[in-house]
């Protein structure tokens, strides 16, 4: 049957959502329930009106063309939102730079290397601030083999990530010390990061639900506010995946409505509501 909506420019239909809920998960794990059928309609149709089609079908089919693999990320990305800020749930960077940074510290002193990660950068603000809590903890970081590693499925946001610029009012949740110390104004007044603290972050377009190409382990691990597009099998999936990431002692910080509730098969032991460490 047609969806029918009102002011609707495009015909939508129960089976084109039920396209849109079957490309969602095979694309990249993510769960449509029926209560979203507004939402991707208001999403989606933004698509069609920049392509110029007429119905939901045309553009789903062109989606899954060879040719329309550029425009299938896309179609992902409008149905993920990139709500962020820096120094989002503080708590978690005051215990990287109480728990984890001086175990690394004593690891780069004695030659190693230190490596971290943001699963779901969005536009940067968290491997941007996760970049300044190291800074915080060991100004002498840039002079190391430590490197964070800032991944994304958008590919849009990932290149602004790595631009490292933003507006004043995105940088409000930075302490003013530490927005004197690493950002610059730039010719347009928006603010960039500048100096050694660049030399951390390496950013990167990955899907989760995909093959990762990463070799090594990681001491920390920042997956925040993802696993809530997933169902409970891509859920416990990731987890697994992730822990198998992290080198014994490593942590996972999860989002505030997350939970990792498979801890023991991962190998894992909760030390705070969202901040997990890897045993074994």
């Amino acid at each position: 049957m047609t969806y029918v909506m009102s002011n609707s420019e495009a015909e939508y239909t129960d089976a084109d959502f039920e396209t849109v809920q079957r490309i969602a998960q095979d694309e990249a794990g993510i769960c449509l329930p029926e209560s979203k059928k507004t939402l991707v309609y208001s999403r989606v149709s933004r698509r069609l009106r920049e392509l110029g089609y007429a119905s939901f079908q045309a553009y789903l089919d062109f989606v899954r063309t060879p040719g329309g693999r550029d425009e299938m990320e896309k179609l992902i990305c409008a149905l993920t939102t990139n709500v962020t800020h820096f120094f989002r749930e503080k708590k978690h960077f005051e215990h990287m730079e109480s728990v984890v940074v001086p175990h690394l510290v004593a690891k780069l002193r004695a030659g190693g290397r230190a490596r971290l990660w943001s699963a779901a950068c969005s536009t940067g603000q968290e491997p941007w601030s996760m970049a300044m809590s190291v800074m915080t903890a060991f100004p002498d970081a840039p002079s190391h083999d430590v490197r964070i590693l800032a991944t994304d499925i958008n590919s849009e946001v990932v290149a602004r990530a790595a631009g490292g610029t933003y507006a004043e009012a995105e940088t409000e949740g930075i302490p003013q010390p530490l927005k004197a110390q690493y950002m610059v104004p730039d010719a347009t007044g928006e603010l960039r990061f500048c100096g050694p603290i660049c030399l951390l972050p390496v950013f990167r377009v990955l899907n989760l639900n995909a093959a990762w190409p990463m070799k090594g382990t990681f001491s920390a691990i920042f997956c925040r506010n993802v696993v809530i597009y997933f169902d409970e099998v891509t859920r416990e999936r990731l987890w697994q995946r992730l822990a198998e990431k992290l080198e014994p002692g490593g942590f996972l910080y999860v989002g505030h409505s997350e939970r990792v509730s498979s801890v023991d098969r991962c190998g894992l032991q909760q030390v705070a509501p969202t901040i997990y460490r890897k045993d074994r």
